[in-house]
């Protein structure tokens, strides 16, 4: 059976599986049955590594977590978030301190747990100071509710202040990050990650397969059921572009010419970047997570460095002058 290796999440910290295990799923596309079904087999396979958020399926992903967990192993090492509205909860939203410290005893709560091991800012707030966000983590860490802070949805240089911040009011330094990375978006590889290595985060990337376009089932048009074919909006703003799409097939189609499967492939792709210790992976199905696990049984080489890499430049999209209107760039402030 397939083992998923494991590694410090940052140094000196725990040792958590090269998988996070990311539940958006569970509540949504995947029923509860299926989610235990899920983390029985990534238990089984040596699994311990949790991420789930408290706006994932309008509280659902926690509560049946909570659940779920109860019989967890000893090492179970979960992560959530705070920071995006949560439908059914007035006033949700952003980082201020009240939200924040309502927020995690809710996802404490949910999740049915004294302590939570990993405490992601989901996005960026930047109508509530730093240093009030940072003040209220680490009141929240000398109080037991969380054990270590994270971030996810930030620019890179804010990376650097928040370490000062927090070195300033004699807040633990944050330890995780969670940037969007893969083989067609190679954006954090500009400023993002050389500074999480420079300050020793370790960086945990979600949507190693771009929403699923690298996996190569949209070569013969929309499948039934994808997330194209529901409209995903995130989907469609960033990844859902015929030059995108080329190239995810050239990498799908590369990786089947050597007997490989296109996601595995791409999910080794990532995590052969030194500094990243592990990779958010968000399957809805034992089937789908299966096809996940074999990441670690897939042969990676020096040419598939080179071939893979190649499909777009360092620090780049492959669609030249395209961003993720989500998160636009802020550099341009016109003065007139």
């Amino acid at each position: 059976m397939t083992q998923i290796p494991r590694q410090p999440l940052f140094s000196g910290g725990p040792a958590v599986s090269r998988l996070c295990l990311g539940t958006m799923m569970f509540g949504d596309q995947t029923d509860e049955p299926e989610s235990g079904r899920i983390l029985e087999r990534f238990f089984a396979a040596d699994g311990n590594f949790i991420d789930t958020a408290d706006a994932y399926a309008g509280q659902e992903s926690e509560k049946i977590l909570g659940r779920l967990l109860k019989d967890a192993p000893a090492d179970v090492f979960v992560a959530t978030k705070v920071g995006n509205p949560v439908k059914g909860v007035e006033g949700s939203g952003g980082l201020s301190s009240d939200w924040i410290r309502r927020a995690a005893q809710m996802s404490r709560e949910r999740l049915q747990r004294e302590t939570i091991d990993l405490y992601y800012l989901h996005l960026d707030d930047e109508r509530t100071p730093l240093e009030e966000v940072i003040g209220t983590l680490g009141g929240l860490i000398s109080e037991g509710v969380i054990r270590h802070w994270a971030f996810s949805n930030f620019r890179a240089w804010k990376i650097a202040e928040m370490i000062r911040i927090a070195d300033s009011l004699g807040v633990p330094r944050p330890v995780a990050a969670q940037p969007y990375y893969h083989i067609l978006n190679r954006q954090a590889e500009a400023d993002y990650l050389p500074a999480c290595r420079h300050f020793g985060i370790g960086v945990v990337p979600y949507s190693p397969l771009g929403r699923g376009i690298l996996t190569g089932k949209y070569r013969d048009g929309t499948p039934e059921g994808s997330r194209a074919a529901r409209g995903d909006a995130r989907m469609m703003e960033v990844e859902f572009v015929p030059q995108t799409l080329a190239l995810a097939n050239r990498a799908a189609d590369y990786a089947e010419g050597g007997g490989r499967e296109p996601a595995a492939l791409a999910i080794r792709w990532v995590l052969a970047n030194a500094g990243i210790p592990s990779v958010l992976i968000g399957p809805k199905s034992v089937k789908q997570l299966e096809g996940y696990l074999g990441a670690f049984e897939t042969t990676y080489s020096v040419v598939d460095e080179a071939f893979l890499s190649g499909l777009c430049a360092p620090g780049q999209l492959p669609v030249a002058g395209h961003s993720d209107p989500r998160y636009p760039y802020r550099g341009r402030l016109p003065q007139l």
